[in-house]
């Protein structure tokens, strides 16, 4: 067998990213040859992801990309094993690339962004070669989407790229409309509420919690006949902690979300309500 150049072990790596070493070899076992040590690599890049699938991928980057109408938003989650290579350029390019394909492709669910394809082959196979490349299990964990016909999608992403936020209001579009939304997106990342307003909370959680509520209050010896009352006043304060539209404003306290809608609602002579957020912090 001929030697292999130094200049085809770089070649190699500059089409692949992969190690020195492993080109090296991937050439020695392809007899020289570019596209079969390709070929060789990506194999590698699935067994490795293989031997991988069980391990924990828990760091990583949610990404957010709205549409220049702001008609449409996509909110995805792509996580790694470890802080370091969440960090690095190869994963975080990756990462961008799958979240400005899923806009595009129109891709809603994890199953579909995985069957597109991004280049010349598929999401699965550019995983498992990215696996191959960075040593860590690549996943993509979850996709939220939002639509609107006639209102506005808008996004909050928190430096770090671990916590973001799309939502969807119901308002004429603007410019003050999608400041509105932004600040609506903002709310949703930073206060973290379950759903827009309390008739939304499950009866099941609202159950749950009544009955904490009364353990409480029973086991710090109140009396029965007050546990009732005790249990709706803490429930009042469950749904403000819960409900976007009861929580208080992050940018002023002194006033709750609806608050803020029903002043812009009445400054703009116009509507506004949310139709609906979706919340990703890393690793939940």
């Amino acid at each position: 067998m001929s030697q292999i150049s130094a200049k085809a072990v770089k070649d190699l790596r500059d089409k692949t990213g992969v190690g020195m070493m492993d080109c090296k070899k991937a050439l020695e076992e392809t007899q020289g040859d570019m596209q079969k040590a390709i070929e060789y690599l990506r194999k590698k890049g699935a067994a490795l992801a293989a031997k991988r699938a069980d391990r924990e991928a828990s760091e990583g980057v949610i990404e957010i990309r709205i549409d220049d109408a702001a008609k449409t938003g996509v909110i995805l989650e792509v996580n790694c094993e470890t802080d370091f290579v969440a960090r690095g350029e190869d994963f975080t390019g990756f990462a961008a690339s799958l979240a400005d394909l899923a806009l595009a492709n129109g891709s809603t669910t994890r199953d579909e962004i995985l069957a597109a394809s991004i280049g010349d082959e598929k999401v699965d196979d550019a995983i498992k070669a990215m696996t191959g490349k960075l040593g860590e299990k690549i996943d993509v964990k979850r996709i939220g989407v939002l639509k609107t016909e006639s209102g506005v999608i808008a996004s909050y992403l928190h430096p770090g790229a671990q916590l973001g936020a799309i939502i969807e209001m119901a308002v004429a579009p603007s410019q003050d409309a999608e400041e509105i939304a932004r600040d609506m997106a903002m709310q949703v990342a930073a206060a973290a509420p379950i759903v827009v307003d309390r008739s939304k909370v499950p009866s099941d959680s609202i159950e749950k919690e009544k009955e904490i509520y009364r353990q409480q209050a029973l086991s710090q010896g109140k009396p029965e006949q007050f546990v009732d009352k005790i249990i709706t006043g803490r429930l009042e304060k469950y749904y403000q902690e819960v409900a976007l539209l009861e929580q208080a404003f992050i940018k002023d306290s002194n006033m709750k979300v609806q608050g803020v809608l029903d002043e812009y609602a009445k400054t703009h002579d116009t509507e506004i309500s949310v139709a609906g957020f979706v919340r990703y912090q890393l690793g939940e």
